[in-house]
């Protein structure tokens, strides 16, 4: 028998509630989308890398940017608690359900954020710091108060969401090159496919939150299908860069190039049968697309 008297000892009642807090606290941070911010990150750092890898750099580079990612996620469900109270997708969140008080996710945001920033300045470089924390300021101070205003917060909101790589390449490197610009152009525009296709899906849910996250009398999708195809059209060309610039080989751009294309096939798919599966399908091409796209830097590197 335990030796530590019952009264001291935590219930099954706290137990599973204890699990319950931690699993809202990672709710969050948005893991499913930090995977996609650490693997870019990722792809910039070891592009960026001369030299036998500095797996201890790496690590604190992919550390800092997954705090200040998460707390990103964190602040930014705090302040859209509201509308994410009135779509059926983000009802169940910690915050609209009211399982959790706003000062809590405030503090854990705040410790997150400010915490990561202050990680990569120490462990990393001030440009590190300097990139991560741009980008948590514009994404929360930009691109979430436009959603209610103007279907242009998708255009402005990608400039924040395409610097992962950025950050990743300064963690290595010190300083930009335009390789790592390529880096990011290639996040910027993979972004739209991506993101109007999922606004597509939930518009009936997105209109009833009274955020404009496709074009305006677009009740056909129309405009919205012309966005979607344009990213994915443009991406193709730019994706290819890394090899015309040297950093990558042949093996890159063949796996690129047959990316590319099936990026653009799902979109034209969607753009001619407008459906929810269809947009689910192309969402799935592109968290299919850019972990590939980016490994493939990665395995193909060039020696520079």
């Amino acid at each position: 028998m335990s030796s530590v008297p019952a009264i001291l000892r935590p219930s099954a009642a706290w137990k599973v509630s204890a699990v319950r807090r931690a699993s809202d606290y990672w709710t969050l941070t948005k893991p499913e989308v930090n995977f996609l911010v650490v693997m870019s990150a990722l792809a910039g750092f070891y592009a960026a890398a001369r030299g036998p890898l500095d797996w201890a750099l790496l690590a604190s580079t992919l550390i800092g940017t997954l705090m200040v990612a998460s707390g990103t996620a964190t602040l930014n469900q705090l302040m859209e608690r509201r509308p994410d109270a009135l779509m059926r997708r983000t009802s169940l969140r910690p915050l609209p359900a009211g399982r959790m008080p706003a000062m809590h996710a405030l503090a854990f945001g705040i410790f997150l954020s400010v915490g990561g920033g202050l990680y990569l300045l120490a462990a990393v470089n001030a440009l590190a710091c300097i990139l991560a924390m741009s980008t948590l300021l514009s994404y929360l101070l930009i691109y979430t108060p436009l959603k209610k205003r103007t279907p242009w917060c998708t255009f402005l909101g990608a400039f924040p969401g395409a610097a992962p790589p950025l950050i990743g390449w300064a963690g290595a490197a010190g300083s930009l090159s335009r390789e790592a610009w390529v880096l990011y152009a290639i996040l910027f525009l993979w972004q739209f496919p991506h993101f109007l296709a999922i606004a597509w899906m939930y518009r009936e849910d997105y209109a009833r939150a009274g955020l404009k996250m496709l074009p305006q009398d677009d009740g056909e999708g129309r405009a919205t299908m012309r966005q979607i195809m344009a990213g994915a059209l443009l991406l193709l060309p730019v994706s290819l860069l890394p090899t015309w610039l040297g950093q990558a080989g042949t093996v890159y751009l063949t796996g690129a190039l047959l990316l590319g294309l099936m990026y653009i096939h799902s979109g034209i798919r969607l753009a001619m049968v407008r459906t929810n599966t269809r947009a689910r399908r192309l969402v799935l091409a592109s968290v299919v697309y850019l972990p590939l796209v980016f490994a493939l830097l990665m395995l193909d590197k060039s020696k520079m």
